[in-house]
């Protein structure tokens, strides 16, 4: 199992470079940045374009997995996310991840601007979004006719290092199950306890019962990644959740006025692989 940790984008931007500078030198595996646009319009925090740091934080890593977790599709042009995903790809030398979701609160992140808050919407626009920046990372020469977007032919270069494409990590809300359908169809499972009434990591049990429904749709050991978020998880419940099939466990700070300096304390300590 490799160990990451999950900052939320809501800083002055070299500080969070900061930030992944010192888990590189700790020894951790991964850095990834939430992707807020707007939490809270009454109070807001100071919140920068992840994409943008995470460029940053490529040239000043050498090692780190970096990328989004999440990125709302829905709320970006595909073509777009393909190009800034794929400049971090080269910039980092082939260490990109792209988390992916539908982007949440639906009412501060899309009806702010006007757009629909409907999830199902957003889901529509995140699977569509997901196969024409898969096409267009290929390579090769796109026409796309979708129900959401259309594409006059065109080919981007340069395609991402990573072959066939920048690993795509699909949140998955539990209990409910499309989260699950779809990171079967792309490269790793995000998932989380979301039912409206409560948020909160998942427990080892419900990673086993992920694993499971993942593997009836595809095998869950060819490079395919179950990724586990937890605050402060005790040395105990790190051993279950990979004995359930978590393959990364991603720490980061609880929320509060804090949590900068609390990110900077837990990436200043080895993760326990190290």
């Amino acid at each position: 199992m490799r160990y990451g940790v999950s900052i939320p984008n809501m800083a002055e931007p070299g500080r969070l470079v900061e930030v992944a500078r010192a888990a590189e030198a700790s020894g951790w595996d991964g850095f990834f940045l939430w992707d807020h646009i707007v939490v809270d319009p009454d109070a807001p925090p100071p919140i920068c374009e992840p994409w943008t740091v995470l460029a940053a934080v490529a040239v000043v890593t050498s090692r780190l997995r970096i990328g989004t977790m999440v990125t709302p599709v829905a709320r970006r042009r595909p073509w777009v996310l393909a190009r800034q995903v794929t400049t971090v790809d080269h910039l980092s030398g082939g260490r990109a991840v792209l988390g992916v979701g539908l982007g949440v609160p639906p009412a501060a992140e899309y009806a702010t601007f006007g757009e629909p808050a409907d999830p199902r919407r957003h889901g529509q626009l995140l699977d569509e979004g997901l196969a024409l920046i898969d096409a267009l990372w290929s390579g090769e020469q796109v026409r796309w006719s979708g129900a959401h977007f259309e594409v006059q032919p065109v080919r981007f270069v340069p395609s991402p290092i990573q072959r066939p494409r920048v690993p795509v990590w699909s949140a998955a809300a539990l209990p409910a199950r499309a989260g699950i359908v779809r990171a079967a169809r792309w490269d790793g499972v995000v998932p989380i306890f979301s039912d409206g009434a409560e948020f909160r990591p998942v427990t080892p049990a419900e990673v086993a019962d992920v694993v499971r429904q993942v593997a009836e749709a595809r095998p869950v050991d060819e490079g395919f990644e179950v990724v586990v978020w937890a605050v402060e998880p005790a040395p105990t419940l790190r051993r279950d959740y990979e004995h359930a099939g978590a393959t990364w466990l991603i720490e980061g700070p609880a929320p509060g006025p804090d949590w900068l300096d609390d990110a900077m304390t837990i990436v200043a300590t080895a993760p326990p692989s190290s």
